[in-house]
């Protein structure tokens, strides 16, 4: 599968905004986007480009696809679902990528980062309902649990991770104590702890 393998701190500095995409070096002062607060590039520093109505729907919709570190092609059947279910379409695509499983599974603290969660899923060390599930894109359903595999246990990056300080979401429960999570319901919009403007995503795909 492809996959972006180049340097993700060009990421945030070119959305201009930290995505949090290294885990707990996003903390500290060893972050990019702290030190060089500017678009990468040669004229990066110094550049004053004009953005107009186009630019800004696409800088919104690559910062959420970024985020959840999704290529084109995977957004767009997103939104295309999105789209033919009921309801406000932008919501709809911000739940379908928080529903994500190894999104879930760094939200819970499982793991530092998105990226990281995507690898620890696809290793195959995480159960749903006590089953084995590989696929990272896997859309977890209200009522589930997510727990890590009994070998699993005593890994070292799930343990750390979960030392730092996560925010409580109202739609996850998670028993540190066991090492699994539920998700309790669909989230409301207002719940998605995703900063964007969700319409401009919608006005740019409908052009």
């Amino acid at each position: 599968m492809a996959r972006y393998t180049g340097p993700v701190c060009k990421i945030c500095r070119r959305e201009g905004e930290k995505l949090f995409l290294k885990g707990q070096r996003c903390n500290t002062e060893k972050c990019a986007f702290e030190r060089r607060p500017y678009i990468p590039g040669q004229h990066g520093e110094s550049s004053r480009r004009k953005v107009g109505e186009y630019s800004l729907r696409l800088r919104e919709k690559q910062k959420v696809k970024r985020s959840f570190g999704l290529l084109e092609k995977q957004f767009r059947i997103y939104f295309e679902g999105a789209d033919q279910k009921k309801g406000a379409t932008g919501e709809n695509l911000l739940q379908f990528l928080e529903c994500r499983l190894d999104n879930l599974v760094y939200r819970w603290g499982f793991s530092p980062s998105r990226r990281s969660a995507r690898q620890l899923v696809r290793h195959r060390h995480f159960l749903v309902n006590g089953r084995i599930v590989d696929l990272p894109s896997y859309q977890v359903k209200p009522g589930e649990t997510i727990s890590v595999k009994e070998k699993s246990r005593d890994l070292d990056i799930i343990h750390l991770s979960l030392k730092s300080a996560r925010e409580d979401l109202p739609y996850l429960r998670l028993d540190k104590a066991r090492l699994e999570g539920e998700l309790l319901e669909v989230p409301k919009r207002s719940d998605i702890p995703v900063t964007t403007q969700e319409q401009l995503i919608v006005e740019l795909y409908s052009k």
